[in-house]
């Protein structure tokens, strides 16, 4: 059984993902840092559904406490997807962000990526065949007010996967990347009330997390094997 590891899987996007991953009959590790028993309900429930899934806590800005973690995964043999999910917001408009506000940011959606991906690129590299897949942001792409960190750490990983997946081309693995724009979550009415969804998006609606784990479980399948180095968004039209 093919394994995946999901980080940020206890959020929305990240839970669907895992769902729709142990759907395809992967084996997921539903990662989490501070919501590891949001972690433990998914993980148990996709065990209870009949699914193969375990919940694992580190801080993917943690360098050590990673390499630590992923060792004793490793443990069991390679894991062969990778969908770095994890990210965190903490918004501010430039002029008033904290140096701290912007190098947590960084710390964890950009640093993350390497933190999580690098030790495991070598097992994978030697069973000829991966998936990674990388959770960015129409913020990196349009820009945001308020996000320059954001939108800086996400736009990093357009880059880091481009390089990454003409390094891994001639190995069986694929790097590419999905930047959702509006999807609904608990948050989505209170920041995006319908009035500016309508506005900003030209399909007058916000995203499922479900759809963006269909496309990233199709990135992530036997049948995506030529697509590598791709930004591809997924926002209702948005420009």
């Amino acid at each position: 059984m093919i394994r995946a590891l999901v980080t940020g899987g206890s959020g929305g996007i990240g839970a669907a993902v895992c769902r729709r991953l142990t759907a395809d009959g992967r084996h997921v590790y539903v990662h989490a840092n501070s919501r590891f028993a949001r972690a433990e309900e998914l993980a148990a429930e996709i065990v209870t559904n009949g699914g193969s899934a375990q919940a694992v806590a580190f801080d993917v800005a943690d360098r050590d406490g990673t390499e630590t973690a992923l060792r004793k995964l490793l443990a069991d043999g390679p894991i062969q997807i990778v969908v770095n999910n994890a990210g965190i917001h903490d918004d501010a408009v430039m002029p008033g962000m904290r140096p701290e506000q912007w190098s947590r940011v960084i710390d964890v959606s950009l640093n993350g990526f390497f933190n999580v991906t690098q030790p495991l690129l070598m097992p994978m590299i030697g069973t000829r065949w991966g998936r990674i897949v990388n959770v960015s942001s129409v913020a990196a792409l349009a820009g945001n007010r308020g996000q320059t960190n954001y939108a800086a750490a996400k736009a990093g990983l357009h880059g880091a996967t481009k390089a990454l997946a003409l390094e891994m081309a001639s190995r069986g693995i694929t790097v590419n990347v999905v930047a959702p724009g509006i999807i609904t979550s608990s948050m989505t009415e209170t920041v995006f009330p319908q009035d500016v969804v309508d506005r900003l998006v030209p399909m007058k609606r916000a995203g499922t997390p479900e759809e963006v784990a269909d496309l990233i479980a199709f990135l992530a399948s036997e049948r995506a094997g030529y697509i590598s180095g791709q930004i591809i968004s997924i926002n209702g039209a948005m420009t």
